[in-house]
């Protein structure tokens, strides 16, 4: 971007900034209120406190012994894939299991030889992280040729088994409800006037149904706007994502009021991009993301960076459900059932439900129910 054209950029989107806040506060001109109260009663619903009594599983089989598990990541440079990971090392050790990690480095390729990696150890069980299972179709059918029992977490668009990919049950909050909820809340925060960009990455089928539940709640209020959606590879944050961010800047100019995306890690680089082009934190753009509550997302929700919200999943308690998962699938018995609800993280609520710690932890005593079934202390 030219010097010239990038001052009066910014003070074009600076002269704004009072404007587009005020809005925010403003009546929509023109919205059915009957969409915009139903989203403002989800949103109070999801940002309540996600603690209390546990809603998972209160019986099943005591520990097998003795196995083997292997995690492979899509990546562990997503907080996501990392704290699930994280959170199933510390089941298996509560187990005495045997347990590993092998990260597939954010991109396909690299995935596809970590899951075959991970088939060549002969585990007893596979944790897939975010790894697409019909892209490893034909891998997929060589572990279960092997015996291997397979777990997934966020590898489909759907919580529960997936049978055709030889999955026992795949983990996952609906990622449709997440998405649909972080949609909502620009709905919300705009008061029915939002004007939002979507990022997404269509290689995966898990990032097609967030994109596509965002944009519906975008479209449901008829005076809000759905800019555009554009790429921007999952595998690629780093090197694509600030020339995306100089590119929305330059196309939409005042009318960029939100940025909304599938993963936290992209407003890792597009908030240092709002601040060299001289916009300052508070303003629009407002960044949304439907997954999945990083450490720097929590610290820039506090502070104030720009970020707004995240929908936040539990990972490591996630973690702790796909050990008990395998050892349901070890014991001959089937899945747990168990789904977790959509919980929205904003600035009133950043440091509940283990925000201080920068990661949502539901403080429902479930590590002690693991525990309790498997019969271990």
């Amino acid at each position: 971007m030219k010097a010239k054209s990038l001052f009066s950029l910014r003070r074009a989107l600076l002269a704004t900034a009072g404007l587009a806040l005020a809005a925010v506060a403003a009546a929509p001109a023109s919205a059915d209120s009957g969409f915009l109260d139903r989203m403002k009663a989800d949103v109070a619903a999801a940002t309540a406190p996600g603690g209390g009594a546990w809603d998972g599983p209160t019986s099943g089989p005591t520990a097998a012994k003795g196995k083997t598990v292997v995690f492979v990541s899509l990546t562990q440079n997503s907080s996501g894939n990392a704290d699930a990971s994280h959170g199933a090392g510390d089941a298996a050790k509560a187990l005495g299991w045997n347990y590993s990690v092998i990260d597939g480095k954010g991109n396909a390729t690299d995935s596809a030889n970590a899951l075959q990696q991970a088939i060549a150890l002969k585990p007893d069980g596979i944790i897939l992280g975010s790894i697409d299972p019909a892209s490893n179709k034909a891998a997929l059918d060589q572990a279960a040729a092997a015996g291997i029992t397979v777990v997934s977490w966020h590898s489909t668009s759907t919580p529960g088994p997936v049978a055709d990919a030889h999955i026992f049950v795949n983990v996952s909050t609906p990622p449709d409800k997440i998405a649909y909820l972080a949609g909502e809340y620009a709905v919300v925060h705009g008061n029915g006037t939002a004007q939002a960009e979507v990022i997404s990455d269509r290689q995966y089928q898990i990032v097609v149904t967030k994109s596509d539940a965002i944009e519906k709640a975008i479209k449901e209020c008829d005076t809000c706007k759905l800019l555009s959606e554009d790429n921007g590879p999952f595998g690629e944050v780093p090197q694509r994502t600030p020339s995306l961010t100089n590119s929305l800047l330059q196309r939409f100019g005042k009318n960029l009021g939100y940025m909304l995306t599938f993963n936290d890690v992209y407003f890792d680089f597009v908030v240092p991009t709002l601040k060299s082009a001289g916009i300052e934190p508070g303003s629009p753009p407002f960044l949304i993301s439907a997954g999945d509550g990083s450490v720097s997302a929590y610290q820039r929700i506090r502070n104030g960076e720009f970020q707004i919200a995240t929908v936040p999943e539990p990972a490591y308690m996630h973690g702790w459900q796909l050990i008990d998962e395998l050892n349901r699938a070890f014991n001959k018995q089937p899945p747990s059932g168990y789904v977790t609800k959509v919980h929205l993280v904003t600035k009133d609520n950043v440091d509940l439900d283990g925000g201080k710690d920068n990661r949502y932890d539901p403080q429902n005593g479930y590590q002690a129910q693991y525990k309790k079934i498997w019969g271990v202390n």
